[in-house]
């Protein structure tokens, strides 16, 4: 399947670099893919970026069927572009599809489509540190019906948008509320796809936290809001000890991409790494005794997120006195490295352009 390219005859002005912040501006181009039944997946091509023509009716609109992935291009040293986990991502698109009944796209033709977009939009990657190019593979449901039922026909496209440092300054601890009223997700829901809808749910929660001058909630199940699950938008880890946790992945926990980086390089720092339950109670216990060193997320916009604090409804704990700790900042510094081609890439994470 070849992908027809049609340039832009009005590029973009490139926008600053140091004033890039996440999701502000898009590239020239985008790439789309058209599904239907009898046909599969078919027309791919590469056109001047802009909106795509949708029935009113469309089952995106109605029945949330919308799946995405997000990641990332860096400029490497030597000026050369790599996609950072690339095949993971694929993959984990491919996986989710069938959760929300929407039509696979095969891991190689996902890849295929990727490379071929970036051939096209390769310059939009900034070369400032910190930078990046952030991508967007998204599918939506495109038939337009009423009645409650999958799609026949859907659309695959791929945006990108060139992103600022997340650390702006540096690497900060954030502030956490605790949530215990809302829920992210439930088991036998959609919280191990990336799903729109699980965007939609988080919002509320989100909001509220930020209105009390928290940067994000702390996810805990469904059913009895006890034990930790994600932390924003991103997989949670907490060094107890030599110890470090994270929850096991499940129908309500995402299978992140940046978590499986943290996984590989932990184990070669010495550490125990358990994939186990945790507990709320856990942590507060592991706070008064001691035994709590770190708390951090892992994600692909910020690759580790350092938690200086935690408080809830009547109580509080502070995690390492607020400020970054040790493993944390070692994992950020090693994954950033590896993306910008600093370090040698040892486990195969990169795809060169």
């Amino acid at each position: 399947m070849s992908t027809a390219v049609q340039k832009t005859t009005t590029p973009k002005a490139r926008p600053a670099e140091n004033d890039l912040g996440f999701g502000r501006f898009f590239t020239d181009h985008m790439l789309t893919l058209q599904y239907e039944p009898k046909q599969g997946w078919h027309e791919p091509k590469v056109v001047p970026y802009g909106p795509l023509p949708m029935d009113p009716a469309a089952g995106v609109f109605h029945y949330g069927q919308a799946l995405f992935e997000g990641l990332k291009a860096f400029r490497a040293g030597d000026g050369t572009v790599n996609l950072f986990r690339l095949d993971e991502h694929c993959a984990r698109m491919a996986r989710g599809a069938p959760r929300l009944c929407m039509p696979v796209v095969e891991p190689s033709l996902m890849r295929s489509l990727i490379l071929d977009f970036m051939r096209v939009e390769q310059d939009w990657v900034p070369r400032a540190p910190g930078t990046s190019l952030y991508l967007r593979p998204t599918m939506i449901a495109t038939e337009g019906f009423l009645g409650v039922r999958a799609s026949q026909r859907y659309t695959f496209f791929i945006i990108a948008s060139p992103v600022g440092a997340y650390y702006a300054g540096g690497v900060k601890p954030v502030r956490i509320w605790v949530e215990r009223e809302h829920t992210r997700a439930a088991k036998g829901g959609l919280g191990a796809v990336k799903a729109g809808a699980n965007y939609a749910a988080s919002l509320l929660a989100a909001s509220r936290a930020k209105e009390k001058g928290y940067d994000q909630v702390l996810w805990l199940d469904a059913e009895k809001h006890d034990q930790v699950e994600e932390v924003g938008t991103m997989n949670l880890f907490a060094l107890l000890g030599d110890e470090l946790v994270t929850p096991p992945l499940s129908d309500s926990i995402l299978a992140g991409v940046t978590r499986n980086c943290v996984l590989q390089l932990a184990k070669g720092y010495g550490l125990k790494v358990s994939e186990r339950p945790l507990a709320i109670s856990e942590l507060t216990q592991s706070s008064k005794s001691g035994a709590l060193k770190e708390v951090f997320g892992s994600g692909t916009a910020a690759v580790i997120s350092p938690v200086g604090e935690l408080s809830w409804t009547g109580g509080s704990l502070q995690v390492n006195k607020g400020e970054v700790g040790p493993i944390a900042g070692r994992l950020y510094e090693e994954i950033s490295a590896i993306q910008r081609g600093g370090r040698p890439d040892t486990h195969g994470w990169l795809t060169k352009i």
